[in-house]
């Protein structure tokens, strides 16, 4: 014998039966009968008792309503075809379905880009960026950077990125460096219009990994000195490079306002 057929008397189910049968409160069928959902008969001494069709009908309003539906919605579809619902119900919570497992996978690649930095194999890394590069890099920065926002944005951008994305990063970069070994070349001078152009080309590849600066980019200028692996990279384009950028960043920065000796990593 069900439980259901435990608890029935022959004049049918009291409203705490119901409430304990379907795990809803009193007070919401007391609501539902209110907006016209779901109806019960009355005894002689006005106690409510529901039907079997009754139960039914209530059993239909809960399965509506984890279905996602508002009072209104379970309103108008709880006369009409039961099937043809339940099928389109079906329909959207398949699409629900992609659209969370989407959204997971999206998580995924944001919880994989700021543990990794960058979603490629070190073979792809050297690939885009060149052989003489280090893929201990983006490591050495996430141990360094990885409680910042500054991290954050770059991991959020990465998770957007493919290896085409990269590559276009890259070819950015290499364009930029080019620029500048070919000014150090022509003698271009700190604070003339073209070293400053070169100067906001440089901030704007940065702005490719996280929002960055005039101020914060003095600060990175100071580290471009103070860092071996930078000045090696930068000099080993062109004897002098590191100290000439530095510079240009700092004559950038006095023309907009920013004084290089007091900036700071905003």
């Amino acid at each position: 014998m069900s439980r259901t057929d435990t608890l029935v008397g022959v004049d049918g189910y009291s409203v705490g039966e119901v409430a304990e049968l379907l795990g809803v409160s009193v007070r919401t069928l007391h609501h539902w009968e209110s907006m016209g959902l779901v109806r019960a008969d009355r005894t002689a001494g006005g106690y409510r008792r529901y039907s079997h069709d009754d139960l039914a009908r209530i059993q239909r309003v809960v399965l509506y309503r984890e279905l996602g539906l508002s009072l209104p919605e379970v309103a108008s579809v709880l006369d009409a075809d039961p099937l043809e619902t339940l099928r389109r119900q079906r329909i959207e919570l398949l699409e629900q379905v992609e659209r969370t497992e989407r959204m997971v996978a999206a998580v995924d690649r944001l919880i994989a880009a700021t543990e990794r930095g960058i979603l490629l194999t070190p073979g792809e890394q050297r690939e885009l960026f060149g052989p003489g590069w280090n893929p201990d890099l983006v490591d050495q920065a996430r141990e360094q950077y990885g409680m910042t926002s500054q991290w954050r944005q770059f991991a959020e951008r990465s998770t957007q990125r493919s290896p085409q994305d990269w590559g276009d990063v890259a070819d950015e970069t290499r364009a930029v460096e080019a620029a500048m070994v070919t000014a150090v070349r022509s003698g271009v001078v700190p604070g003339t219009a073209p070293a400053d152009e070169i100067a906001e080309r440089h901030r704007a590849s940065l702005a490719r990994y996280f929002d960055c600066t005039v101020s914060m980019q003095v600060c990175l200028g100071r580290k471009y000195l103070q860092d071996e692996g930078f000045r090696s990279h930068y000099d080993g384009l062109e004897p002098g490079l590191t100290s000439w950028l530095h510079d240009v960043i700092d004559a950038n920065a006095r023309a907009h306002g920013v004084d290089p000796d007091t900036a700071v990593w905003e």
